[in-house]
């Protein structure tokens, strides 16, 4: 029986309800709107952390980040940590990533035997082959390196701000980073076993800001005809502002400029769309379409005019921590339709090692997507504050009801999704909801203190001071040496 392939693509902080396999009324996404009519989409799906780094090594790891410790986008996955690329690879997987992985050191190893990489932020853009393969062009990501280098961002004009970084790429089409990604990802099919057998994850930089698509994909939507999105407000609440004051001044986010940023933001993604049509073309043309898991996920979301925010950085409202994931199986394992039960980001990396028929390692917490087992609750977690003093914030949301932590018991917010689906109405003080509130805290609680904890950690193979042959030599002399004492000393207890 032949192994069945792996394709995750993977986009950046891509709003939830930005599909229109969501039932978005605007955007226009025809070829992941397909995948989602021949496989399942889930309506529930959460990120367990809203930050790039952090989501990505839970969704590798099966672990949230409050056990593998990474909690910054400059922070590194435990050596040893298991993880489904690493899992598949020792299972005989082919196994390569293309596009944006955020990881530090840059190069990884998280269980891919080929890293062609894309990079946005940290050391990772000057080190890795799409802005290397750029600088050959005689190129550079102009608006993209002054959204992301702080250097140049501080150096920016006033027409930067006022777009809030919003603007027709400086590059064309064929140069950017969402066509170089594709071109990878193409390369890696290309290279594909015909027996089976192969992962790919495609990770694209967008559509994470700045929203920069190329032309055509830059005048594509009329900002005045686009309509705004659930949790939209005319001001930003005194709360939200209090507590981050956002990466561009939430106060100076007119309607008409968020307008403008959503046709842009729309942009991106109908660019990401025709390219993943591309290459769902190349699997049906090498016969592959059938076998292939074919996935399409984010890290986060995306306020987009939620609260009159923009990006990320606050509260983990749902257009934040609610994601997409949209699964279509291989053949024989056919599940179609739509998933309207919770689920977790870490869910997934358990989902693909059992359609690849490999036992999760102890380590991982994910539930199996296609089990009848399911989340009661979904979790997420947040350090913010400064490395100095740290202050995690903390969600725990069930069908019905949202509990919202920052720093402590003393500072949470409480929402009936039912009743208040933008999360405007702070019930913390209801008495009225006493009972709810208390049970979710006893669950966040629970979660955090007992969930998934306490598992042993062995690695064989860890990184030692001595060479690994020269303790091999040593072990064989001592166990030469105890058995043959041992059998000298039989009779010692006669």
């Amino acid at each position: 029986m032949k192994k069945p392939n792996i394709l995750l693509l993977h986009g950046d902080q891509h709003r939830w309800d930005c599909l229109g396999c969501y039932g978005n009324p605007d955007v226009k996404t025809p070829h992941i709107d397909c995948l989602a009519e021949e496989g399942t989409r889930y309506t529930n799906h959460f990120t367990v952390y809203p930050v790039c780094t952090p989501s990505r090594y839970s969704l590798f790891s099966g672990q949230y980040v409050h056990q593998h410790s990474a909690w910054t986008n400059q922070s590194t996955l435990p050596a040893g940590t298991a993880t489904f690329p690493r899992l598949l690879r020792q299972a005989g997987w082919h196994t390569a990533a293309v596009g944006k992985m955020h990881f530090t050191p840059t190069y990884l190893d998280v269980g891919f035997e080929r890293m062609t990489l894309s990079e946005q932020n940290g050391e990772g853009r000057f080190e890795d082959d799409y802005h290397t393969w750029l600088m050959e062009q005689g190129r550079i990501d102009a608006i993209d390196l002054t959204d992301q280098v702080d250097a140049h961002r501080r150096r920016a004009g006033r027409r930067y701000y006022d777009h809030f970084g919003a603007f027709e790429s400086d590059l064309p089409q064929e140069l950017h980073s969402t066509s170089w990604i594709t071109s990878q990802a193409l390369k890696e099919i290309g290279s594909w076993d015909p027996q089976g057998g192969n992962l790919l994850m495609a990770g694209y930089i967008k559509p994470h800001h700045p929203f920069d698509p190329p032309a055509p994909y830059s005048t594509m939507y009329d900002p005045a005809a686009l309509q705004l999105l659930p949790g939209y407000t005319p001001e930003v609440p005194a709360g939200d502002f209090a507590n981050h004051h956002g990466f561009f001044d939430h106060r100076t986010l007119t309607e008409e400029r968020l307008r403008h940023i959503m046709a842009m933001y729309y942009g991106t993604i109908t660019q990401i769309d025709t390219h993943i049509g591309e290459i769902l073309a190349l699997l049906k043309e090498k016969g592959m379409y059938d076998d292939t898991m074919i996935i399409y996920t984010s890290d986060h979301g995306e306020y987009l005019g939620c609260h009159h925010m923009l990006l990320k950085g606050n509260y983990l409202y749902d257009p934040l921590a609610r994601i997409p994931l949209i699964i279509k199986y291989p053949k024989g394992m056919e599940s179609v339709g739509r998933d309207d039960r919770l689920s977790e980001n870490i869910d997934l990396c358990a989902a693909i090692l059992s359609v690849c028929g490999i036992r999760p390692a102890d380590t991982m917490c994910g539930l199996d997507l296609r089990s009848e087992q399911r989340r009661s609750s979904v979790f997420s977690e947040g350090q913010y504050g400064t490395d100095a003093c740290p202050r995690l914030g903390y969600m725990l949301r069930s069908r019905q009801y949202k509990l919202l932590v920052n720093g402590s018991m003393e500072d949470a917010m409480f929402f009936d999704l039912e009743k208040d689906p933008l999360e405007l109405r702070n019930e913390i003080s209801n008495p009225a909801y006493r009972e709810e509130i208390r049970q979710l805290q006893r669950d966040l609680v629970d979660r955090v203190l007992f969930s998934g904890g306490g598992k042993n950690h062995l690695d064989v193979q860890a990184p030692q001071l001595r060479e690994p042959a020269s303790l091999a030599e040593r072990s064989r002399a001592l166990q030469a040496y105890i058995h043959d004492r041992i059998g000298q000393a039989e009779g010692w207890m006669d």
